[in-house]
């Protein structure tokens, strides 16, 4: 295929929209069903990118869920705990395959942002990952390769028209790219930078002790970072990105919105939550909302009388600001990355309290001794990687 046709570009009134290579060679890619849209693309390619390169830097099977250009989760393919099974709404008591595993923790990691989101795998589609999406709410998919019943449960999504993209392993990019702004051309060499343990070196704190499990945390940080629109911020546990701070102009506010996730995440482990009585035909995405105004400040939305009764079979003691507070300072062994350097120590304190221990980012601001200065007073773990990994 040289050409495929789309619906349209970003909006409807861009008309006509396609996707071809400007060399007139193939595309490196199949479209098994739907018909995938100017995002979707934007999506699939930006996201498969991250996958592949997290699946070639730590060996792991890694998937990733996309909206808009930036994950909102990624991860690797761990097996799942009993707790992230009743958090992600796993309702089966089998093992699942690593890439399975992977693609459910990617979207578990910010249930809200995942919906109707386009997912990434590194690994061929098996059954259990296509078993997990038949239930969730999504536009597409992009993967290697799929299996005859992978394919056939997800060519029955949305009433047989889910995207389902299959791309070539194999393919390489030209090292030069173009695109064009207000009719002018750009054009700069493709983003081929390496990101694996070696970059981990420079550790610039008194705390010298990084982990293996540490290590993969950067890693899953950088790489997410390096496919999420600038500038951004990721903290990561256990091979999981937990909270993602994309396109903001102020390096703190990337800090304090990813942790706000990364705290959500958390407390969606919390025993008040996961006891939550919701009624039996209240549907996944509903209980996504409803988690999150629970554990919100605006609580009293699904607390009120003539509310709960809608899904809930009885009222909730409420979460308090004290309870949320105390619940997450026990969490710990967290990491964050940045695109770009921490500016100001303030940064660091506001990781501290989601309980992060590790930072990597590319260090090189004036103040780099005040950031040393605060990782050091919470005996924190910090590299300086040297490159940064802007993303427009």
């Amino acid at each position: 295929m040289e050409k495929f046709e789309l619906k349209y570009g970003c909006n409807p009134n861009q008309k006509p929209a396609s996707i071809y290579m400007k060399d007139g060679s193939q595309l490196p890619l199949k479209v098994l069903n739907g018909r995938p849209g100017f995002i979707n693309f934007l999506d699939a390619f930006n996201s498969y990118q991250l996958v592949k390169e997290l699946k070639e830097a730590t060996g792991l099977p890694a998937a990733a869920s996309f909206k808009h250009v930036s994950p909102a989760g990624a991860a690797v393919g761990t097996p799942l705990s009993e707790v992230e099974k009743k958090i992600y709404f796993v309702d089966t008591d089998k093992e699942l395959s690593p890439i399975a595993c992977a693609y459910i923790k990617a979207r578990g990691a910010d249930r809200l942002c995942s919906f109707g989101d386009w997912a990434a795998l590194s690994d061929i589609c098996d059954a259990d990952t296509a078993m997990y999406l038949k239930a969730e709410v999504s536009d597409g998919i992009i993967a290697p390769g799929y299996t005859a019943e992978a394919l056939e449960i997800l060519k029955a999504k949305k009433k047989g028209a889910y995207n389902i993209v299959e791309i070539d392993p194999n393919y390489v990019p030209a090292e030069q790219e173009c695109k064009d702004v207000f009719g002018i051309t750009f054009e700069q060499g493709h983003n081929n930078f390496k990101i694996d343990e070696a970059l981990l070196g420079n550790i610039v704190t008194d705390n010298k002790e990084l982990s293996q499990e540490a290590k993969i945390d950067m890693i899953v940080a950088l790489i997410t970072l390096k496919y999420t629109q600038s500038n951004s911020v990721c903290y990561v546990k256990d091979g999981q990105a937990i909270g993602i701070g994309a396109g903001q102009q102020s390096r703190i506010h990337c800090t304090r919105l990813a942790g706000s996730k990364a705290d959500n995440w958390f407390l969606r482990q919390h025993p008040m939550v996961l006891a939550l009585p919701f009624r039996a035909d209240v549907r996944r995405p509903d209980r996504d909302n409803a988690i999150d105004i629970y554990i919100s400040d605006e609580y009293e939305d699904v607390l009120a009388e003539g509310e709960w009764q809608k899904v809930f079979t009885s009222r909730p003691e409420v979460l308090t600001a004290e309870a949320k507070k105390a619940w997450i300072a026990t969490q710990s062994g967290v990491t964050v990355g940045s695109d770009a350097f921490f500016p100001f120590g303030d940064n660091v304190e506001r990781a501290r309290k989601s309980g992060v221990k590790y930072i990597a980012q590319p260090g090189g601001s004036i103040r780099d001794d005040n950031v040393i200065e605060t990782a050091n007073k919470h005996g924190m773990v910090m590299c300086f990687t040297g490159m940064r990994l802007f993303h427009h």
